[in-house]
């Protein structure tokens, strides 16, 4: 898909990444992961979004950047961007949130509602991004 990029985020590892960058011999990288923005072009195998969709999204690390006017990227990376939202607010949501969901569901493992088992989980710094994020899904 491409999009026409409304909203971008600046994240703890956007820092990172462009602080470990060596130089690139083949030109410069474009830098960026949340992005949200309207679907302006599909390719032959899109088949969950159409153009005028509006969408919010999490780049990938092999491929550019979402800080840019327009950007390419595979839909399944994408979600319809929620109509309560702005741009801006829901771009701030794909890096926090994919976070969150995988360090509750796909490490600690905690099950889901049907379990009967009473667990107490403990969350640090539960104000910042991903802890505000991660409450709400764990409750």
């Amino acid at each position: 898909m491409l999009v026409a990029v409304k909203a971008i985020s600046i994240n703890p590892v956007d820092a990172k990444v462009r602080a470990g960058m060596a130089p690139a011999a083949a030109g410069p990288k474009i830098l960026g992961y949340d992005a949200a923005g309207v679907v302006e072009a599909l390719g032959s195998e899109v088949s969950r979004f159409k153009v005028s969709d509006e969408v919010y999204y999490w780049g990938a690390f092999d491929r550019p950047g979402t800080n840019a006017e327009y950007h390419l990227f595979d839909e399944r990376l994408a979600g319809r961007k929620p109509f309560s939202l702005t741009f801006a607010e829901s771009e701030a949501l794909p890096f926090t949130a994919l976070t969150a969901w995988e360090l509750l569901f796909d490490r600690l493992r905690i099950l889901s509602k049907d379990d009967t088992e009473r667990r107490t989980l403990l969350v640090i710094n539960g104000a910042g991004g991903v802890g505000s994020i991660l409450l709400q899904l764990a409750r």
